[in-house]
């Protein structure tokens, strides 16, 4: 029951922040939950902090897609989209669970890239 509770949990934290809700956004963190921002080493303290931060972001997004949630007891992974001024940043968001809400997450933060040539013989083209 516990997994079924969090992965709701986390549903409703992703559609507030794909809606722009900050306060429904924020409510699945701990008041004193950390998050990493390792590619550029900031570390965010307090729901209070990222909420702030988050809530002063110069662009809004223009999309977000959810690509995969994964978890299990009190690790959760979200693979997701989300594109800012028409460009998309391929995202990872580790959350780490107690008491079910958040307290601590890691999120990363990729480009796109081409691929090369030499290993068309070897792959699919996705989306």
């Amino acid at each position: 029951m516990e997994a079924q509770n969090i992965r709701m949990a986390i549903d409703r934290h992703w559609a507030a922040s794909a809606a722009g809700d900050q306060i429904a956004e924020h409510e699945i963190y701990h008041d004193d939950a950390v998050c990493e921002y390792p590619q550029s080493g900031e570390i965010i303290h307090g729901r209070h902090n990222l909420q702030a931060l988050r809530s002063h972001h110069p662009g809004k997004p223009s999309g977000f897609a959810i690509r995969r949630i994964a978890g299990e007891g009190n690790l959760w992974v979200t693979e997701y989209v989300i594109t800012y001024e028409g460009k998309p940043a391929y995202t990872v968001s580790i959350m780490e669970f107690r008491d079910g809400k958040v307290a601590h997450e890691t999120q990363y933060f990729a480009d796109p890239f081409a691929a090369p040539a030499w290993r068309a013989q070897w792959v699919e083209r996705g989306a």
